[in-house]
């Protein structure tokens, strides 16, 4: 089982590779926040799984504490960073 859990956290960090290039390629500030907010997502999901493949669950901490961090990162961005320009 561990294994099959380390596959799948591989194959979430590709995911992740993967979300980050429209974070660094710029576009819309919109779709940016929204590529991190999936970096985010997946962070956790890696944390998850790696937290229950090598038996840590301090893992689920920090897992947790980056879920918060996103939600915060989203309302803040949403509040005081993004402006519509028309």
């Amino acid at each position: 089982m561990t294994g099959f859990l380390s596959g799948v956290a591989v194959v979430l960090v590709l995911s992740l590779i993967a979300g980050l290039l429209p974070v660094f390629r710029g576009g819309v500030p919109a779709d940016r926040m929204l590529a991190a907010q999936l970096v985010g997502t997946t962070t956790v999901a890696i944390l998850v799984l790696l937290a229950i493949a090598t038996d840590m669950p301090a893992l689920l901490d920090v897992a947790l504490v980056f879920a918060l961090l996103a939600a915060v990162t989203l309302v803040a961005f949403v509040a005081f960073g993004y402006r519509r320009v028309e």
